[in-house]
């Protein structure tokens, strides 16, 4: 019996016509609410290569705990497709696919880089959980310890996260080191 990562996971067997067949590139789609496993179900029910990222969580209830398989970015699936209108036509009429993600519907090529990066840590068994997406530059809050409730723009230098702080007035600031404190976005 296959594992539910596996059944997530598919490489379609289905040759491309044509002489050579064309560049695949990994786009995002966007599903409705709650139908991400149902979307990869049917992706490879038409031999569709995406990847849905899924994570264990413990759910408990007043009467019981149990642990439960969750996409680790709700509302999103990965497919691994060439550029062409037939393809995007066979993913867009998919059951409960909204759209590709992108301009215009049109969808933008995610690296390769990045879904290896992720499929690395998850066949790794590593804890991950999904975090809030920062961006250098961002203003952000320190969550928790000595400094909670803080807040400053997020800066990075010779991969050193630092928050400054800011007062405007005096045009002054002063940097803190940051790792291992949580960061919201604000």
């Amino acid at each position: 019996m296959q594992s539910l990562s596996q059944l997530h996971e598919s490489t379609p067997v289905a040759a491309w016509g044509g002489s050579l067949p064309e560049a695949l590139s990994w786009f995002a789609i966007h599903t409705r609410s709650k139908c991400e496993k149902k979307v990869a179900t049917l992706l490879c029910g038409i031999q569709i290569n995406h990847f849905l990222p899924i994570v264990k969580e413990v759910r408990f209830w007043s009467d019981r705990r149990k642990v439960i398989d969750q996409p680790l970015f709700p509302g999103y699936v990965f497919v691994r497709i060439p550029c062409e209108d037939k393809t995007r036509i066979s993913v867009l009429r998919t059951d409960g696919v909204v759209g590709f993600v992108g301009i215009r519907g049109q969808g933008i090529p995610i690296p390769d880089t990045e879904i290896e990066n992720i499929q690395t840590l998850l066949s790794s068994r590593v804890q991950v959980e999904p975090y809030p997406f920062l961006r250098v530059g961002q203003k952000v809050r320190i969550r928790g310890g000595c400094m909670d409730g803080i807040e400053g723009i997020l800066t990075a230098k010779n991969s050193e996260q630092c928050v400054v702080i800011s007062i405007n007035l005096i045009q002054r600031s002063l940097a803190v080191q940051v790792n291992g404190f949580d960061l919201e976005p604000i």
